[in-house]
């Protein structure tokens, strides 16, 4: 899904091997473009339900981040009328898109006019609706019946999918149930890349680099203008050094000391000036508009691409188009970001997209029923077989393309961590004002990484007194 005002993203350990994929062809769908899955999700059976909410209990309204049309749109909607053929409760289902959490949600909190049910990724529904307080806790529903014999939504969902420091809310109560998992890898195409080895140190993963470009292709393709994405890579090999939570903890930090304090945060920002004074990014980076530059990318031009894992779908998308709608046979592949030298927190970046119920809810009671529901095994794998994305149940495949990424979000020996550390989403202003444009000069080559600590301090200790 292309949200440019905020996308999402994903890392992994070393060690891992290279996760490969599958040819491409094309229907595909990224998370949230149009396809043709209607027919295959309105012809599925309807599987039974447990929690039936009591007789008579009424509409639930539900605010959405998906547009008509849409494939995850189309699961939800057969779901939906599922869950009312079942029950009697009307789904009143409003496809508003992107934005609805800060054109239409967020505006509505002080109101009456609330919806029961809305979903975006944690980081976005932190910052527009839960940290005003519109949020209410929905633990209860982990322990309610996904109608799969006595199985419940733990039971059948990954601890590490939900139970994390950035889904709780300011209570200690649980903030959204996922039903869709984001994350982030180094992509590749292998007919671009001859004789890959998937890198396991840093050193290993600039001599792919090198490689590339002695090829005679530029290494790494990077929208510039995406100021996230831009982030991606000092975040990623932040979280290594100073673990899951020590991003966000020294944007928080009143003193600023944290930057300097903490060697990692300049170890991780040598990396990022590595990167960006040694000619590895494409020719243009910092001057095009998204998605021209990852265009190039899927039209061969650089060997390498450091996102989400929509990108399979994102591509594709393009690919097909450029072949004038015909179907294309294009392998991508997956590697996780090598743990960087010295650095100690194995973290695997994650960024659940879920339901949230709202604080002033008037049919709390079904809209929690209504996602246990949407949490049975036949009602969320059209999610990953149809709109070709990742769900948050271990016995539910990945589309091949993304195989790989769910074995790194289910690494029992990973640390998980939210994309960015969820700075994004809890310093959004921080954010904005003081690391994006730092970052950006770091990754320019403008400033070194010693420069980088001392005006994150600086800048931190401003912001925060």
């Amino acid at each position: 899904m292309v949200d440019i005002t905020r996308v999402m993203r994903r890392g992994y350990r070393a060690g891992i091997a290279v996760t490969a994929v599958g040819a491409l062809s094309i229907t595909l769908a990224a998370c949230g473009q149009q396809t043709d899955t209607e027919s295959s999700s309105a012809s599925r059976d309807c599987p039974a339900i447990a929690e039936k909410p009591a007789e008579g209990n009424g509409k639930i309204v539900y605010w959405s981040m998906w547009t008509k049309g849409e494939p995850q749109q189309e699961v939800l909607q057969k779901t939906f009328d599922c869950f009312t053929e079942q029950t009697g409760v009307e789904v009143d289902a409003q496809w508003f898109g992107r934005t609805v959490l800060t054109q239409n949600v967020a505006p509505s909190l002080n109101t009456d006019d609330v919806p029961d049910l809305i979903d975006q990724d944690i980081s976005q529904v932190q910052a527009a609706v839960a940290g005003p307080g519109g949020l209410q806790d929905v633990s209860d529903v982990m322990d309610m019946k996904v109608s799969e014999g006595d199985s419940t939504v733990a039971d059948v969902m990954p601890a590490n999918y939900f139970e994390f420091p950035e889904n709780k809310l300011t209570d200690g109560g649980q903030m959204l149930v996922p039903y869709e998992m984001l994350s982030n890898a180094w992509w590749y195409q292998t007919g671009t890349v001859e004789d890959f080895k998937a890198p396991e140190t840093t050193d290993e993963l600039f001599a792919l680099f090198d490689k590339a470009r002695e090829d005679g292709t530029a290494a790494v393709s990077q929208d510039g203008d995406i100021d996230f994405y831009n982030a991606y890579f000092f975040s990623r090999w932040a979280e290594q050094y100073v673990g899951s939570g020590g991003l966000l903890a020294a944007a928080q930090d009143k003193t600023g000391a944290s930057w300097t304090d903490d060697a990692g945060f300049l170890e991780a920002a040598k990396l990022v000036e590595r990167l960006g004074k040694g000619d590895y990014l494409i020719d243009g980076w910092d001057a095009s508009k998204f998605p021209n530059v990852q265009n190039r990318w899927a039209d061969g031009d650089a060997a390498y691409l450091y996102v989400g894992s929509w990108i399979t779908s994102e591509a594709g998308e393009y690919i097909k188009k450029q072949a004038g709608g015909a179907g294309a046979d294009v392998e991508f592949a997956s590697f996780p970001m090598p743990l960087a030298d010295g650095a100690t927190h194995p973290t695997v970046e994650q960024m659940p997209i879920g339901f949230g119920v709202t604080a002033k809810a008037k049919n709390a009671d079904a809209t929690k029923a209504l996602i246990a529901y949407a949490l049975n095994k036949e009602n969320i794998e059209p999610i990953a077989s149809e709109a070709l994305n990742l769900v948050p149940r271990s016995d539910v495949d990945a589309p091949p393309s993304l195989d790989g990424v769910k074995q790194a979000l289910e690494d029992p020996e990973a640390e998980p961590a939210v994309f960015m550390d969820a700075v994004d989403g809890q310093a959004p202003d921080w954010t904005k004002e003081v690391f994006y444009p730092l970052n950006n000069q770091l990754l320019k080559g403008e400033i070194t990484a010693e420069d980088f600590v001392k005006q994150m301090a600086a800048q931190t200790k401003s912001f925060n007194s």
